[in-house]
């Protein structure tokens, strides 16, 4: 379960009405900015072993989030319950704040507004050097033309209370599971003609797949399919694949997966997912949660993006 740590500063995200006389009110060829002065500017640690995240709330807009999900690189978005900017190509530098006059920005790039909630992301590239321009004094913003009118809309971050939270955000990256649900909860156990070996490479993945389990509790069963190619006996295709499940199922009781998430079958050759028989010589795990859908139990993999 994530922590987040929150505390109140009397201020957040305006509602709809106030954030649209604040935009209302501004002369048209005067820019829009939104973004925490000194006295109001906080950054918010929610930290897990799932994910880290940098909270930053944008008075008048939204909010800011720098987040470094397991597996993953770190990334950033911009939320806000108003669509204050049109959509297209915003402008993203890092620039000194006004009490540091003289100081040049530094061009960060273009990045692409949309509609919706999160309307702006960034990647690792962007993201990274927004967090360093933040360590550095500087203030990272964001300008696109309004959603109405011809005048910009400025956001930016302030850097006042970042470094804190951002230590501890380095040591809770630290702490990171290696993988994300996303990127384990349908996985791929390959196998050598005839063979149910397991190769190095297979014992990280698998492995992965272990730390995962054992730090998500809402995770309730774990499907483990063994297949074979067409090549040869229908009786031998069986037996080998019900091997490779085996194996793999062994592996994860042995690394400590309890017995009773398991269930494991055998197919032998049917099933397959392409015709070469290659990407047909395999043992397939998958993991369900609390809650989501019971046809992600078929060994076909109807009613999902993945089949095996």
């Amino acid at each position: 379960m994530v922590r987040f740590e929150r505390r109140s500063t009397g201020l957040g995200v305006a509602p709809l009405a106030t954030a649209l006389l604040l935009w209302a009110s501004v002369s048209p060829a005067v820019a829009s900015s939104y973004g925490a002065g000194i006295e109001n500017s906080q950054w918010y640690l929610s930290e897990s072993v799932f994910e880290c995240s940098l909270v930053h709330e944008v008075p008048g807009y939204g909010r800011a989030v720098f987040s470094h999900r397991a597996g993953e690189d770190l990334a950033f978005y911009l939320e806000s319950s108003v669509s204050l900017m049109r959509p297209g190509k915003g402008h993203l530098v890092v620039e000194a704040p006004a009490w540091r006059p003289g100081v040049a920005p530094t061009p960060v790039g273009t990045v692409n507004v949309t509609d919706g909630r999160r309307s702006v992301s960034v990647g690792n590239r962007e993201a990274a050097l927004m967090a360093q321009g933040l360590l550095q004094g500087m203030q990272p913003t964001l300008t696109r033309v309004a959603r109405y009118g011809n005048r910009p809309v400025r956001v930016h971050l302030s850097n006042v209370n970042f470094s804190g939270p951002y230590s501890g955000y380095q040591q809770c990256v630290a702490g990171l599971l290696p993988v994300n649900y996303d990127q384990i909860r349908r996985s791929r156990v390959p196998f050598a003609s005839g063979s149910a070996r397991l190769s190095a490479a297979d014992r990280v993945q698998l492995d992965n797949i272990v730390a995962y389990v054992m730090a998500d509790s809402t995770v309730e069963r774990i499907l483990v399919d063994g297949h074979s190619d067409s090549v040869g006996n229908r009786i031998d295709n069986r037996a080998l694949s019900e091997e490779r499940a085996a194996v793999v199922a062994d592996y994860l009781k042995a690394r400590g997966i309890d017995e009773s998430l398991l269930i494991v079958r055998s197919h032998g050759e049917q099933f397959p997912v392409s015709r070469r028989n290659a990407d047909n010589r395999r043992t397939t795990i998958r993991l369900q949660r609390e809650g989501e859908r019971p046809e992600l139990q078929q060994a076909n993999g109807m009613g999902g993006d993945f089949s095996g």
